[in-house]
């Protein structure tokens, strides 16, 4: 019998923090709490990480923002950095399957100890900020962020490479004193939040750049372009712009699978360099703007000392592989998910899954209530041979089955169904793909994890 004073194990202090974290404020599970961007705030992640005496004034850092591209491009560094020896804390958010994914040190998360550890020295600092001000309080992505800088610290690691929560002028990892910034892309997305103009979108994205520090950009729309440039020139930050001051030259590969999505290889030229044939480990064309992009990173690194060559640049994109982006559970039939959930990402995947050969193309999908769903609706309508239509149960952030199936009767010309849960529509498929098909779940982070954990489970 348990003595009644006996220290909670690792594991019970781990699912302790976790209920604690989850019953914080959280834009990525409720994002309608947030009225407008003054819901977000930087004042209290200051005093947090005073407290911890900022570890993210200590750190080399890489900060990254962007529509899209720009959890690909944060990883393809930190597996660059990686290749050439060097310890690599990375921060992405959201997680797949736990939340210390979203902080790990050379693709490895911190132990359930650590979180439990980080956590309660974060929240006894908590507890005293909250003596002093009644009203002080972390959202669930502050202390995300506050225990990914903490446990980077900790490690001691060579460089942090940090992705933007959501925009980036106000975004809590907004704190930090980067080597280099990279805005990787600007398209439509949280346009309640952002505004809804790119121009508007790229005003907030490019808060991230900071006095006199290079910036790196793939921003092709003219009016977001101009937007960033200006915001460069009033900092005084060099910029680096992809097409620009470096190129990139995509190659379909000369052998392959026509079966499966097509990894490309690209050559790069610029910043005193010409590489080619460098291969990326995820499919797809855009991801080898992505990394041209983490290749320029690299090159800027290594004014500061870091020694990257062009061996470990090679290796370290070859390495890159991130879930749910392009990401083939199964072969036979063809199974595929991936998290585009804007109209710049489902073009993309829209790209890459034609250039598969395939008897039918079957896309499974479902959305957040604030995306623009027409458009999402629209694009795979041109693209795919059958569209099934579901909600996701993870989140309630899941579009209305009336919405979802009034677009559905209004936009799509293909043939289209609806099922009420992901497992149903996985049920479904089971009996009516074969092996010579191609099925596609998309349209969320929520419906991706969703699927693929019940893919795991049991196969098509």
């Amino acid at each position: 019998m348990p003595m009644e004073n006996q220290p909670a194990t690792d594991d019970v202090r781990y699912q302790r923090a976790l209920a604690a974290l989850y019953c914080r404020l959280n834009y990525e599970r409720t994002p309608d709490a947030a009225h407008s961007l003054q819901d977000f705030r930087l004042h209290v992640m200051r005093r947090v990480l005073a407290e911890l005496d900022n570890p993210q004034e200590t750190l080399a850092t890489v900060h990254l923002a962007g529509s899209k591209g720009k959890g690909s491009t944060a990883t393809m560094v930190a597996r660059i950095a990686e290749a050439a020896g060097y310890r690599v804390g990375l921060f992405t958010s959201p997680h797949v399957d736990c939340f210390e994914e979203r902080f790990t040190v050379n693709g490895v998360a911190p132990s359930r100890k650590q979180v439990a550890d980080l956590f309660d020295q974060l929240d006894n600092i908590s507890q005293t900020l909250r003596q002093a001000d009644p009203a002080f309080s972390l959202t669930f992505f502050e202390t995300a962020t506050a225990l990914g800088w903490m446990h980077f610290q900790q490690q001691q690691v060579d460089l942090a490479v940090v992705e933007v929560g959501l925009g980036g002028r106000l975004d809590s990892t907004n704190i930090c004193r980067p080597l280099v910034t990279v805005i990787t892309s600007i398209s439509r997305d949280h346009t309640r939040l952002l505004g809804n103009t790119l121009a508007l979108i790229a005003r907030e994205k490019a808060g991230i750049i900071k006095p006199g520090i290079p910036v790196i950009t793939n921003v092709t729309d003219p009016d977001a372009a101009q937007v960033t440039a200006e915001i460069a020139q009033q900092q005084s930050a060099p910029q680096f712009r992809l097409g620009m001051e470096f190129r990139h030259q995509p190659q379909l590969p000369t052998s392959g699978r026509p079966d499966l999505p097509v990894h490309y290889n690209f050559d790069f030229t610029g910043m005193g360099v010409y590489f080619r044939h460098l291969q990326v480990g995820m499919p797809g064309e855009h991801q080898t703007r992505n990394g041209a992009l983490a290749t320029a990173v690299s090159l800027l690194l290594r004014d500061h000392g870091f020694q990257l060559s062009e061996t470990a640049i090679r290796q370290g994109l070859l390495n890159t592989h991130c879930p749910l982006r392009v990401e083939v559970l199964q072969e036979s039939p063809l199974v595929i998910v991936d998290a585009a959930h804007n109209p710049a990402s489902v073009a993309a995947l829209c790209e890459t899954v034609q250039q598969v050969r395939a008897e039918k193309r079957l896309v499974i999908f479902a959305c957040s209530r604030d995306k623009e769903t027409h458009v999402l609706l629209s694009l795979l309508n041109e693209s795919m041979d059958e569209i099934w239509l579901t909600r996701f149960t993870n989140n309630p952030r899941a579009i209305e089955f009336k919405e979802l199936e009034h677009l559905a009767a209004k936009l799509l010309t293909k043939p289209w169904k609806l099922f009420s849960t992901p497992l149903d529509a996985v049920t479904a498929a089971r009996t009516s793909v074969t092996p010579r098909d191609l099925v596609c779940f998309t349209g969320s982070f929520f419906l991706a994890t969703e699927a693929k954990s019940i893919l795991q489970q049991r196969p098509l």
